[in-house]
């Protein structure tokens, strides 16, 4: 078996990538960053998802962006939108996937792993600049000028196999692949037992896939 880095963030995308990944014969390593993010309850989520999937190993790394800011999930003086808004919205996290990215890779050269999985949409997200299939491909590129491995003759490769699904197609895919979505949490403001609001723009999408997927969903709402 062949190792790779799962970005596992304890929402029902990477709780997808991950079983994709395991059914593709790999021994994954799940990884989970606590940057502060206002939805910490995903975090517990991902431990859930981790042990329901057999993922070999699920680290969770510490990195505080709310000494930055700028986003409403990492600073509790902007509000979380509760209505569909235009243009990139507030929940927009400045450098997030870089940084989960770059530390996706560092423990990828480590664990001798030439595979990242990242559960990055294209289709049915919010509009996010780092969530583009230009972005995905830039940064392996660089990825493969920047480590060892890779000058060694090693490439990375990084795998984004929901980037041109709906979300509709991406529960499709997880229940097939015996996800339990009831462990995840996809709300930007959930509650301490990872119960979600309904309203915001995370809501109205994880929502709405289930609606137009004609599956149950199992999700636990505060509101």
């Amino acid at each position: 078996m062949k190792n790779a880095v799962v970005l596992l963030s304890g929402g029902l995308d990477s709780a997808t990538v991950l079983a994709m990944a395991r059914q593709q014969g790999y021994r994954c390593y799940a990884l989970s960053v606590d940057y502060g993010q206002r939805h910490h309850a995903e975090l517990a989520a991902a431990k859930r998802v981790a042990d329901a999937l057999g993922a070999s190993e699920h680290r969770v790394v510490n990195i505080d962006l709310t000494g930055f800011g700028g986003s409403a999930l990492t600073d509790n003086r902007i509000a979380v939108p509760e209505q569909e808004t235009s243009g990139i919205p507030l929940t927009y996290v400045p450098a997030r996937n870089t940084i989960m990215l770059s530390l996706a890779l560092a423990w990828a050269e480590v664990l001798k792993a030439h595979d990242i999985f990242f559960g990055v949409n294209a289709v049915d997200y919010s509009g996010y600049p780092d969530c583009r299939p230009e972005y995905v491909a830039a940064f392996e590129r660089m990825a493969n000028l920047a480590t060892k491995a890779a000058v060694e003759g090693n490439p990375l490769k990084i795998h984004a196999p929901l980037q041109f699904m709906s979300k509709s197609e991406i529960i499709q895919n997880g229940t097939r692949l015996g996800v339990d979505f009831s462990l995840t949490v996809s709300c930007y403001q959930a509650d301490a037992d990872g119960r979600a609001c309904g309203v915001c723009d995370s809501c109205r999408l994880r929502r709405a896939g289930f609606e137009q997927a004609r599956i149950t969903d199992a999700t636990r709402y505060h509101k």
